[in-house]
């Protein structure tokens, strides 16, 4: 395929419209959208794709209720026991953007042995953003660069030397994506689902030049077939980053 992107950010929209349009509990449509993502994870492993970051729980998601809530983190202790064995068959290297140190025991257990056991594989990169949002991300890198600068700015003090401004590429390497996690490359390609057409606090500071994709398709409808397309689609774009060709 042509022109694949190197990552690709997908914003995991309409589990709760999709049970609801069946008549059913909004956990089954969190059970259907699992099923949904470790799909489009096989797939885009088999297609090439370095990283693949999904939008899994936002730091806006602990407003639902407790039922729910506590039902998502259920499903996902269940997805990675069930998927371990297969995430290191396709050598996928699992990571996770966000503070998930807050979120259920047996959850955060889980998560840890993944990405403990996986942390060698040298395949594709899974990152999950869980309790994630990209002001409180943004925050903390810019925190750290300022704990960083004071220390810096004690020791230029009694050598007589400046400091130089804060680069793009120093608040970059403070983000989940930066220097923690492999210095992921900034996505090229967004995919939102369910026809939402808005950014929802994600990835806001990697994604000032992605290509973006919107589709419809509630997200357990979301199809690797669909996603193919898109990826596909995405290959036909000229991308300027702000110049000319």
């Amino acid at each position: 395929m042509q022109n694949l992107p190197v990552h690709v950010a997908i914003i995991m929209d309409g589990n709760g419209r999709w049970a609801k349009n069946k008549k059913l509990p909004r956990l089954a449509g969190h059970n259907a959208g699992m099923l949904a993502m470790k799909e489009i994870v096989r797939c885009a492993s088999d297609m090439g794709i370095k990283y693949l970051t999904v939008y899994a729980f936002s730091t806006e998601n602990w407003k639902r209720s407790l039922e729910e809530v506590s039902g998502i983190f259920g499903l996902l202790v269940k997805y990675v026991a069930s998927e371990l064995e297969e995430l290191n068959k396709e050598n996928v290297r699992v990571r996770v953007f966000g503070d998930y140190s807050i979120i259920p025991e047996a959850a955060k257990e889980s998560l840890d042995k993944t990405l403990r056991e996986t942390d060698n594989n040298t395949g594709m990169q899974f990152n999950i953003a869980l309790n994630y949002g990209s002001r409180a991300e943004i925050l903390r890198a810019v925190n750290k660069l300022m704990t960083e600068r004071v220390e810096l700015a004690v020791s230029a003090r009694e050598e007589g030397d400046e400091i130089n401004p804060i680069t793009e590429d120093e608040l970059s390497s403070k983000l989940y994506s930066g220097d923690e996690n492999g210095n992921v490359p900034d996505p090229d390609l967004v995919i939102r689902t369910s026809g939402e057409e808005r950014i929802s606090n994600f990835m806001l500071w990697q994604i000032a030049y992605s290509e973006f994709a919107f589709t419809d398709t509630l997200w357990p409808d979301f199809t690797p077939e669909e996603f193919t397309e898109i990826i596909e689609s995405y290959g036909t774009r000229e991308r300027r980053f702000g110049g000319r060709k």
